[in-house]
């Protein structure tokens, strides 16, 4: 294993962030689990991490971290790097999914979504790029989504369009911080249905008005969904695999890192678009002569 990390994971109360926090500290790494509500609704999780260290002899620990809030996440960070004196990996992996007609949502929750999932890392990166660039290096994950480029169903369009905005953003912070030698990899798990938490907690349109003007020509398919995702899902797979490859990206040399990574079992086409996707903005960089701003690594 490579030289022990440390680490923050982002929504990491269940599901991927879960995962992955466990899987890092089984790695050696130090580990930081973002979640909110500590105190209270998620103190069951912070005492199951704290046991998993102590019956695992492993560095894994909640703190507190609402990514919805930047005086909450200025705080998790500044804790972090006064506890251990430098953090070396961010790991953006909070994110909320919603489940029906896209009519139905209000722009207000349209908004929302993109706040979770988009505008969160934004405020988890103001918190830590100052500490990665000072120490002039790091690695940032961004766990997206491969819907982003693959094959995807409907009745998810606000998670979808808000995974897409995430995506753009790490691209742009891939080619910004690679001067300061800080690794970007932008992480595309499938359409895992179990192991995670996505379609149980999905939220629901606010507008039950028009979401039940659907329900005639789509509410079978639409409940149906995550019953149809699973079943071209391929047995011998599960959540865990991202949680893996986090760690294998984790403890890969700085510059050897690829900048995207696809854990799809269910093989819905993203790598396939993303392959030439990357190839095309790598050759536009190069075209406008800043290729320099290109990690090494093609994709994966």
């Amino acid at each position: 294993m490579s030289d022990r990390k440390v680490v923050v994971v982002t929504g990491a109360s269940s599901g991927f962030g879960n995962l992955t926090a466990r899987a890092l500290a089984r790695a050696g790494h130090t580990v930081y689990a973002g979640m909110r509500a500590t105190a209270d609704r998620n103190a069951p999780r912070v005492a199951e991490l704290a046991e998993l260290s102590a019956t695992q002899n492993v560095d894994v620990r909640g703190i507190e971290m609402d990514v919805q809030d930047q005086p909450s996440v200025d705080a998790a960070i500044a804790r972090i790097v006064d506890e251990q004196g430098r953090l070396d990996v961010v790991v953006h992996n909070a994110g909320h999914m919603v489940l029906g007609p896209t009519e139905a949502f209000t722009p207000e929750q349209l908004a929302q979504q993109y706040d979770v999932n988009v505008v969160s890392t934004q405020r988890v990166n103001r918190a830590v790029l100052p500490v990665l660039r000072a120490q002039g290096s790091g690695l940032v994950v961004w766990v997206g989504s491969s819907s982003t480029r693959g094959g995807h169903p409907p009745f998810l369009a606000p998670y979808f369009a808000a995974k897409a905005g995430m995506d753009a953003l790490a691209e742009s912070y891939a080619a910004e911080l690679i001067k300061f030698g800080i690794d970007s990899v932008i992480v595309v798990p499938g359409a895992y249905t179990s192991g995670t938490n996505h379609f149980a907690h999905s939220g629901v349109p606010a507008d039950t008005t028009a979401a039940a003007a659907y329900d005639e020509q789509y509410g079978e398919l639409r409940d149906n969904l995550a019953g149809s995702l699973a079943a071209i899902f391929p047995e011998g797979h599960d959540a865990s695999e991202v949680a893996d490859e986090i760690v294998r990206i984790t403890d890969l040399p700085y510059g050897e890192r690829p900048f995207r990574v696809h854990i799809d079992p269910s093989h819905d086409g993203s790598e396939v678009v993303s392959t030439v996707y990357d190839r095309i903005r790598a050759d536009f960089y190069r075209r406008v002569g800043i290729g320099e701003l290109l990690t090494e690594q093609a994709s994966l």
